[in-house]
């Protein structure tokens, strides 16, 4: 069974590492995904509908997609191994179904810029936090109503 997640925001762990943060449709389950710098930025940007004056690398993966009548179907984040995620681009070209093997940062920054779904599997659902082990009883409402209410404005800026 797949499960359906969103991008929610990105945030900054305890050594300054960027951390992508998917949650499930409630905002009840967040799943962190550490990535690279440059992933982080191009997913901000991204988030926020930034246009860059110049393609950066996944707005020249969508253009190539659009060219050659690719469509991104999804991104499954479908397996952890050795604290590794990994990730599979589900793409479509004609009637010829494509599955490509994917960094998480790229599919999900791949993913935003083509408006494709996210997901994942039960067996990373597994490793997912729920919002009440992170946080006191009583600051669990205020941080499910942060999620919900979070804009793409309010992501760490000087990720950029």
């Amino acid at each position: 069974m797949l499960i359906p997640v969103k991008v929610k925001q990105i945030v900054l762990d305890q050594s300054l590492s960027p951390v992508v943060l998917l949650s499930d449709q409630e905002g009840n389950q967040v799943l962190p995904i550490w990535v690279g710098p440059f992933e982080a930025q191009a997913i901000a940007l991204a988030l926020q509908g930034i246009l860059t004056p110049r393609p950066l690398t996944h707005d020249l993966l969508r253009s190539l997609c659009e060219n050659l009548g690719v469509e991104v179907k999804k991104v499954l984040v479908q397996d952890i191994r050795d604290g590794t995620y990994y990730a599979e681009l589900y793409l479509r070209q004609g009637d010829k179904e494509i599955v490509v093997d994917a960094r998480p940062s790229d599919a999900i920054a791949l993913a935003l810029r083509t408006n494709a779904p996210l997901y994942i599997t039960e067996k990373v659902a597994a490793y997912t936090l729920n919002i009440e082990d992170l946080v006191s009883a009583d600051q669990v409402e205020d941080l499910q109503q942060m999620l919900v209410d979070s804009k793409p404005e309010d992501d760490k800026k000087h990720l950029h």
